[in-house]
């Protein structure tokens, strides 16, 4: 797991997180691709540290955090999550199948949810006594993971936990959940490292053309290398808007179809913003073809919004795509 030694922006959240953080409870947010998750791991290890401040790396308590078996430190995360990630500890939320009940494990898809089983029994643990009395740590990722039902029950805890216990709630957007989780917490949100610093980091990791992956990314670095190790080159990446434009589907057909939704928003963000007048966010300036009109941009981000929504839908990935580029290839050429 990478940590604020190999992500060096890390640093100086931990340390804010650490030492200065009023609340026992967190809500930490910030895009995933900038360290959201190591960041509020370390934290959590940080706060259980016995040799403070932590984490130091050597002490029983980070031993066992590092090995997955803390007994005071619970991970909550959706069964999808935990797979993405290679989770494995007997305090995460889910397991990654379901039991048949004859010992095998079912082959049902992943949940994307915490379920409100889960959060009951994080509940019922947390205000048990702490094993290493240094307090105990209820980490959720994502948060929003959690249904209204699921994050009704952990209410109460948020306002009266036991003594000793903190909890993080991590999420990229904190208007993603409930009011009144919200209302409960304490902010504080992770930024992306600056430019300079991003592409250092990016180059380090030989990544060539970081400056168009941090483009492609929102300028968060982790999401920027993602990219990188999925076989997308700056060149490429470039290609993109005037592809979508002609119809050609041939780079979008081979990702993930809410890769290749959220890559056509882009695409869609910046079409817009220069039939606006303004600049593009994702792209280089000039790689957005001109020419598409505004309302015909609106309506194609409406329709990529439902789809985006509805991404575990059974339809055919690669049909998907076709349809939703040949709406854009029709907006380019009414112009």
């Amino acid at each position: 797991m990478l940590d604020e030694r190999d992500l060096p922006w890390l640093a100086e959240p931990l340390k804010q997180l650490r030492d200065h953080a009023r609340s026992h409870a967190i809500i930490l947010h910030g895009g995933a691709g900038s360290g959201q998750w190591e960041l509020a791991w370390r934290v959590a290890q940080a706060w259980l540290c016995e040799n403070g401040p932590g984490p130091c790396g050597e002490c029983p308590s980070c031993h066992l955090a590092l090995a997955h078996s803390h007994p005071d430190m619970k991970v909550l995360m959706p069964e999808t999550m935990q797979l993405a990630l290679g989770w494995s500890e007997g305090s995460a939320g889910d397991d990654g199948d379901a039991d048949s009940g004859d010992g095998s494990k079912s082959k049902r898809k992943p949940s994307r949810e915490i379920k409100i089983d889960t959060v009951r029994a994080a509940i019922d643990w947390a205000h048990s006594s702490s094993s290493r009395g240094c307090g105990k740590v209820l980490l959720f990722y994502p948060a929003d993971a959690m249904n209204a039902t699921s994050a009704n029950a952990l209410l109460k805890t948020l306002e009266e936990p036991a003594a000793g216990t903190r909890l993080l709630l991590c999420v990229d957007d904190p208007e993603r959940l409930l009011p009144t989780v919200r209302s409960r917490c304490q902010r504080v949100r992770l930024a992306p490292p600056d430019l300079a610093t991003a592409e250092a980091w990016l180059t380090k990791q030989g990544v060539a053309g970081a400056a168009a992956l941090l483009r492609a990314s929102g300028g968060e670095p982790l999401a920027a290398k993602a990219l990188a190790d999925e076989g997308l080159d700056a060149a490429l990446w470039g290609q993109l808007p005037a592809q979508v434009a002609q119809g050609d589907t041939r780079t979008l057909a081979a990702m993930p179809l809410p890769r290749a939704v959220r890559v056509l928003q882009q695409v869609c963000h910046d079409a817009m913003a220069q039939a606006a007048g303004g600049e593009p966010r994702f792209f280089a300036p000039g790689q957005v073809p001109a020419g598409a009109g505004i309302a015909g941009l609106a309506e194609w981000a409406r329709e990529l919004a439902r789809v985006a929504r509805h991404d575990e839908h059974p339809w055919n990935a690669p049909l998907r795509v076709e349809a939703l580029v040949a709406q854009a290839q029709r907006i380019w050429n009414e112009h």
